[in-house]
């Protein structure tokens, strides 16, 4: 294979997004050969903008039947993720999926044991994991610069919508239409670096979502979640589309010291002696370890979306390990039904978590949601 030709299924903001980059020729190896879409005037614009020897389809498995696609980039609403997925890998087709990885992970799980059979390559739009500023702080933690990991804390509030938007759509903000709010729509890259950039996934979750709390919508729009791992350290997750001005910023502390990502800049505060050394020796009553505030370098360029296309089409071509493998997006997934389940119950929620009682509860809200009914009255 010297090209990959691409199919594209949904040419909403996103699918078009792509659209644009790979006809400007910004990432080599791959041509869009076919998309698909439920809106005529979707594939219209496709076809204008691609060409006429582009196939066109309103059936998106009678695109990955045609022949014409080795690949496919799946830009769809969320829930139609997996589905999608598992008929690609019924037919040998490569995955490269739009986050998040599904609206549940029982049905994601399905899609990843479906994606294990298939010999293909499965690859998730998690474009953040290009950043420099996380591919560095996932270096130092990696390398042992910052020690055990002893507390890990994310406000990430700068996500503000309007009323104006949520109204632009009645799908939008429902539990039919999308299946949750913020986490899902909002968060699910940083919930993905949240646990990548650490290589820990918490062991249990406690949340206080608030539905609606800003805006009249059904979902969740303010979150707040504690958690704990395994070796003894603790976190904390913030989050809301409702507040003016946000704020966004990582802080990540271990027993070497502390590193903190914000305004785009990474700091690290290195203690000279780690703390439990210190703690061991040190006899003078108050008193601290000796600690300096390095700034840290961060190099190298921004792919973005590009970056995560590029390294799928090489994969297929030239076996290149994948930045971020499919079968990764459960895992802050996970972190956001955690946060979903652990409110409903009100209480604290193992993980992995039960995901059929997710799944109960989230589809007692669909059948409540005012999209569903809608669609009912239809």
């Amino acid at each position: 294979m010297q090209i990959v030709r691409l199919g594209i299924i949904g040419l909403g903001n996103m699918g078009k997004g792509h659209i644009h980059y790979l006809v400007n020729g910004e990432v080599s190896g791959v041509e869009v050969t076919a998309v698909s879409d439920a809106i005529e005037a979707n594939l219209a614009w496709a076809k204008e903008k691609l060409g006429d020897q582009v196939g066109l389809y309103l059936d998106p498995l009678k695109m990955m039947d045609s022949g014409l696609v080795d690949g496919v980039l799946i830009a769809t609403p969320h829930f139609s993720h997996p589905e999608l997925a598992i008929a690609c890998f019924e037919r040998g087709l490569h995955v490269l999926c739009e986050k998040p990885a599904g609206v549940y992970t029982k049905q994601v799980r399905e899609m990843n044991e479906a994606g294990s059979k298939a010999n293909v390559k499965f690859s998730m739009m998690y474009n953040q994991r290009t950043n420099p500023l996380y591919v560095k702080l996932k270096d130092m933690i990696d390398a042992g610069e910052l020690g055990e990991i002893r507390r890990t804390n994310w406000i990430i509030t700068n996500w503000y919508r309007s009323q104006s938007y949520y109204d632009s759509g009645t799908w939008r903000a429902t539990w039919a239409g999308e299946g949750g709010g913020v986490l899902l729509n909002q968060d699910p890259h940083q919930l993905d670096l949240w646990q990548w950039t650490i290589s820990m996934m918490p062991k249990r979750v406690r949340a206080f979502c608030y539905f609606g709390k800003h805006r009249n919508i059904e979902v969740e729009d303010d979150v707040t979640a504690f958690v704990e791992y395994e070796n003894g350290a603790t976190g904390v997750f913030v989050t809301t589309t409702g507040e003016a001005p946000g704020t966004n910023r990582l802080e990540i502390s271990g027993d070497r010291g502390k590193v903190v990502i914000e305004n785009n800049e990474l700091t690290f505060w290195r203690l000279r002696v780690p703390e439990p050394e210190f703690n061991k020796e040190y006899k003078g009553g108050f008193g601290q370890p000796e600690c300096w505030k390095c700034e840290i370098p961060v190099q190298g360029s921004y792919p973005d979306h590009k970056g995560i296309t590029q390294n799928f089409v090489n994969a297929i071509l030239f076996d290149e390990p994948l930045i971020a493998p499919g079968e990764e997006g459960i895992k802050g997934l996970m972190l956001s039904n955690a946060m979903l389940l652990s409110t409903w119950t009100d209480n604290w929620v193992d993980l992995p978590i039960d995901e059929e009682l997710f799944y109960q509860h989230l589809q007692d809200r669909i059948a409540n949601s005012s999209f569903q009914k809608e669609a009912v009255s239809k």
